[in-house]
């Protein structure tokens, strides 16, 4: 990006990494999505998959970010920044991960301010929407989909009687002998003879 410096070191290191999780398929999934869900375009090029840059700069102010989750959920955001100024950009992205986490999303779902305002993890968004779109398919959301739709919970409820009766069965991992034991076999002391084929005693 125009405004940021090489990086050197540790940070080129860790740029680099990052820059190689990245897809630019998914990206380009992730913003036709958008696209989709808010009726409009949101300024990309026609031409191939869309890069880290270009991913950056539509979302890079959150705006759009606040429109996807009150598609998703009306009244998520209550009032969407639109100066220009770094901290209410910033703003709006909270707004936005506060309103994916109260959508549904889990933690480890989400990502960091920085990860996209400072272009620091941009993988991590596209994760994040892809996570999203799984969980609005999950919700009932009726609209465009994206990614996989998130698995509910299937709880079981037994009955006291066949909980009971489950304790009385013994696993397969515990294996089975079929009742058969060396009991007699041996006298007490005697060796035991690994190979019946050979003598016990040596004649010299």
């Amino acid at each position: 990006m125009a405004y940021s410096g090489p990086s050197y070191g540790l940070s080129r290191e860790c740029a680099l990494k990052s820059a190689a999780k990245f897809s630019e398929e998914r990206a380009s999934q992730c913003l036709a999505w958008i696209e989709a869900v808010l009726g409009r375009s949101l300024g990309l090029s026609e031409e191939g998959l869309v890069g880290q840059e270009q991913f950056h700069e539509v979302l890079k102010d959150g705006s759009a970010l606040c429109e996807l989750i009150n598609a998703l959920k009306p009244g998520s955001v209550k009032k969407i920044n639109t100066m220009k100024m770094a901290f209410k950009q910033r703003e709006n992205i909270e707004l936005f991960l506060k309103g994916a986490a109260d959508y549904g999303l889990k933690d480890q779902d989400l990502f960091q301010v920085n990860d996209l305002y400072e272009s620091k993890n941009l993988y991590m968004v596209v994760d994040n929407l892809c996570s999203l779109g799984g969980c609005a398919q999950k919700l009932g959301f009726d609209g465009p989909a994206l990614g996989a739709k998130q698995s509910t919970a299937n709880k079981r409820q037994f009955d006291e009687e066949t909980m009971k009766a489950g304790q009385s069965v013994i696993g397969l991992q515990y294996g089975t002998n079929k009742c058969a034991s060396q009991k007699g076999m041996t006298a007490p002391g005697t060796g035991r003879q690994i190979r019946p084929d050979e003598s016990t005693s040596t004649q010299r």
